[in-house]
């Protein structure tokens, strides 16, 4: 491996990490805010509420990964320019983001709901004899002990999410994965490089791992 390989090519690697982790990050925190929006209105919603967050959910579970990302892009692109009257081409940043946040918060939905409803009722009928609004008591009371609970399988989802990342570079995005398949047919070294883009997924992914490891230790301070 060559200074000029490391160099060149080695940078364009790193950029496509530092996009990986960009859309794995923008991702998450939406996936997550609508994920927990969703666990709630499966327990908490009127039943038309309810309903739809499961068909949702079906329909996320139901359809590959890939077609989803193809729609909201391609969807996107359809709906914009209507709306605007002349051609539009999306973001695939945006997109991206968008349709992997989408997807996350069908699986991250389940995961807060069984959280939320391993906490006992009596926490909600404390918060409502200290005169809390219902609104107040999910958030400061609920939601906080549903997320000790949740973060084992969250964490397990946010990893998957970090690997989930490749799947957007059929939108030309050039994430880690699209920056190797550009680098290995100019290098013609394909080994060499998905060997590297390998190593750099492990390495997004262990650090992900312990710092999840290292947030269920903090988050079960106390409890036996």
């Amino acid at each position: 491996m060559t200074a000029d390989w490391v160099s060149g090519y080695g940078l364009q690697l790193l950029w496509g990490v530092v996009t990986t982790l960009s859309v794995t990050l923008m991702a998450l925190i939406i996936g997550t805010v609508f994920g927990i929006s969703l666990g709630a209105v499966k327990i908490y919603g009127a039943k038309p509420f309810r309903y739809s967050a499961e068909v949702y959910t079906a329909l996320v579970r139901g359809v590959p990964d890939l077609i989803i990302i193809y729609l909201i892009y391609f969807g996107g692109t359809v709906a914009l320019t209507k709306l605007t009257g002349r051609y539009v081409d999306i973001n695939g940043f945006a997109a991206g983001v968008a349709s992997l946040a989408f997807i996350f918060a069908a699986y991250a939905s389940d995961i807060f709901r069984g959280a939320i409803k391993q906490v006992p009722r009596g926490q909600f009928d404390a918060a409502h004899a200290l005169g809390l609004s219902r609104r107040a008591a999910f958030l400061r009371i609920i939601l906080p002990q549903a997320w000790r609970l949740a973060l084992p399988g969250f964490g397990n989802l946010a990893i998957i999410l970090i690997k989930q990342t490749s799947l957007i570079s059929v939108i030309g995005l050039e994430e880690l994965l699209r920056a190797s398949s550009v680098i290995s047919g100019a290098t013609r070294q394909p080994f060499l490089v998905y060997s590297v883009t390998a190593i750099l997924y492990l390495i997004m992914t262990s650090f992900a791992s312990w710092g999840f490891r290292h947030a269920r230790i903090w988050s079960n301070r106390g409890f036996a």
